[in-house]
């Protein structure tokens, strides 16, 4: 059985490039996969250099010459407007194959900021996806984007956290033990619509007693060196953040592991992040906005606080609170680390692809 794997794999490493290897990895060892790289340097979205387009073309040359045999096509799909007319043109190319393709959604954004303000790229959408062998989203909420479909074509699956980011139930309750000074964490590329910098200017209005109770670790990659410079030089002269820069996998993990709360507040129409359920593994509280596929995995004084998005003084407001009484946080931790083990392990994320994807039973690879 050949299954053509098309996803963006690292580098670079993002939440939709981990997961995308994830599952790659575990095809790979019981089939032979060929796999097209969706992935691109930039945070761009959509067709930024002529050097993307000469990728997309090679893109499409490897789709074609590969999906003639294939038993199985599993794609990825794009929420921007370059990567929509890129996915059209796959289904172009698959289209005596379409029903033995399955389309795997990891955002939220494509119907409210694609398909309902270009109407005939959305009828062109369904013309295509209709014909799918089956569409895989995260979330409950995002069963509207592809209310078109038939129910029994659309799979639920949720996202996983790395095995490697689990902590044990001791080790949370001894870093509570400890919660002065209060450690803060995001961790996320840093896109504006992230929210790095309502959460910088949060910490920044708080009154020194509560400035000294609080340290923010931040960690990831710019877009752009001007604005990682503009970025550090808010930071001067403030002794309680610092910024890692992008981080491997080990520093990953100890920023998790050693941090009370994990603040994401993202303006994003997000799936669900992959860093909220690191969080949780790590036995982390979770501040975050109320984004649908958020939702999906997080409620609000179950597994942390909801912010409001693009708001300096949410932020600033619940810490103040969290600081009143941080020792209620010890139970939403422990909890969130019981819901990660139960509802988000790597396996029963692959094994429920896997079922959905290969029709048949694995031939093994040649060697």
């Amino acid at each position: 059985m050949k299954i053509v794997y098309i996803a963006p794999l690292p580098p670079p490493i993002n939440g939709h490039s981990l997961v995308s290897k994830a599952f790659y990895d575990a095809l790979e060892l019981d089939y032979d996969v060929k796999a097209i790289n969706l992935s691109k340097k930039s945070f761009v979205e959509g067709v930024d250099s002529f050097g993307r387009i000469i990728e997309i073309i090679k893109i499409l040359k490897d789709v074609w010459f590969n999906k003639k045999d294939a038993s199985s096509i599993y794609l990825t799909i794009s929420e921007s407007l370059a990567g929509n007319l890129k996915d059209i043109l796959i289904y172009l190319l698959c289209f005596n194959k379409l029903s033995k393709m399955y389309i795997h959604l990891h955002g939220g954004s494509i119907k409210k900021l694609l398909w309902d303000r270009h109407k005939a790229l959305y009828f062109v959408n369904k013309f295509f996806i209709k014909r799918l062998g089956g569409i895989i989203i995260s979330g409950e909420s995002h069963l509207e984007i592809f209310s078109f479909v038939d129910r029994p074509k659309i799979h639920i699956v949720p996202n996983f956290a790395p095995d490697g980011m689990f902590v044990s139930e001791e080790h949370v309750k001894t870093k509570f033990l400890n919660l002065m000074p209060l450690r803060i964490l995001y961790l996320s590329n840093f896109i504006e619509k992230k929210g790095y910098n309502e959460l910088l200017e949060a910490y920044l209005t708080l009154d020194e007693i509560h400035k000294s109770q609080v340290t923010i670790d931040f960690a990831g990659r710019f877009e752009s060196e001007s604005q990682k410079q503009l970025f550090l030089q808010k930071l001067k002269g403030h002794s309680g953040i610092r910024y890692h820069g992008a981080v491997d996998d080990e520093m990953k993990r100890k920023l998790f592991a050693e941090s009370h709360i994990f603040c994401l507040p993202t303006a994003f129409l997000e799936g669900q992040p992959i860093s909220i359920l690191e969080a949780y593994a790590a036995g982390c509280v979770v501040l975050t906005t109320g984004q649908s596929g958020i939702l999906d995995i997080f409620t609000n004084e179950i597994n942390g606080y909801q912010i409001q998005e693009k708001s300096p003084d949410s932020i600033k407001h619940t810490l103040e609170q969290i600081l009143v009484t941080p020792q209620d946080m010890l139970p939403v931790a422990l909890n969130n680390v019981r819901t990660a083990g139960r509802k988000h392990r790597i396996s029963a994320y692959n094994s429920s692809l896997h079922n959905i994807i290969a029709v048949s039973k694995p031939n093994l690879k040649s060697t």
